[in-house]
């Protein structure tokens, strides 16, 4: 069983940075496919990025070049470093974990965080 506690998100201005923080509970963290979705008001959840445990990412064209995943597997978290903010980035943003050897893309989802809110301004 693994615990996710998301945090880090608000409100913001384009062109801004935050960095979202992901604790996770368990001593198996390691050993976990990490990411982060989002989901955007009216919208279907979509995912934003990921990082394996070999460290091998992985991002959403949407994201490439403005977001950096990262993990400390010491300290059992993942952050997600955003610059470059846009409006269409404000969503709730989850943090994810899959326990599997595929790195890339995350297709299905063993645990979740309970989200943290990001709003963009223009």
């Amino acid at each position: 069983q693994v615990q996710l506690v998301d945090s880090g998100g608000g409100l913001v201005q384009a062109g801004d940075s935050l960095r979202l923080s992901c604790v996770a509970s368990g001593r198996t963290f390691s050993s976990y496919h990490m990411g982060w979705f989002r989901q955007a008001p009216g919208k279907e959840r979509e995912l934003v990025a990921t990082i394996h445990w070999s460290g091998s990412t992985y991002y959403a064209d949407s994201v490439k070049g403005r977001f950096t995943i990262s993990r400390d597997n010491a300290k059992n978290t993942v952050h997600l470093e955003m610059n470059s903010l846009k409006p269409e980035d404000t969503a709730v943003y989850y943090c994810a974990a899959r326990r599997t050897v595929i790195a890339g893309p995350i297709l299905k989802v063993d645990y979740w965080g309970q989200g943290t809110q990001v709003t963009v301004s223009s």
